[in-house]
This record gives C-alpha cells, structure tokens and sequence, in this order.
C-alpha cells in the first residue's frame, strides 16, 4: 500500500508540471484556458486522493493512542 500511495504521490508531482499547457490557447466552456482547467482538475485529483489516503492508509495504533489518552486524560 506504501508503495502506491508513494507512485501516486509521484505521479502527482509530474502532473503538477504541465509545461505541455504554456502556449496553448485553447478556451474550455468557451471561457476557462485550458491551463486553469487542467489545474482545477489536478487539484480535485489531490484532494481525492489525499481524502482516499486518510481513510485507508492511516495508522490504526495512532487513533488507539488518542483514544487511550484523551479517556484517561494524560496529554501526549
């Protein structure tokens, strides 16, 4: 699982730079360039991902320890 979410992490990272957009003038919706486009998709793809990862991919043992302190009420 590590190793995914560290690929996608990755892929993420390349994505970001999208020098393939620079001179193109495209009009999305007639209105949008096609650069903020593809960077408001980028960014609901992160969130997506980051929202898949924190529900997944979290350490159980850090919830456990929480809960363990937050009930006998000894800080950190």
């Amino acid at each position: 699982m590590k190793i995914l979410i560290w690929l996608l992490i990755i892929a993420l990272l390349i994505a970001h730079q999208d020098f393939w957009y620079w001179t193109d003038d495209t009009l999305v919706f007639g209105f949008l360039p096609i650069g903020l486009f593809y960077h408001a998709c980028l960014s609901l793809a992160a969130a997506i991902f980051w929202f898949f990862v924190c529900t997944f991919a979290w350490p159980k043992d850090l919830e456990e320890d929480f809960e363990t302190d937050s009930k006998t009420g000894e800080a950190g």
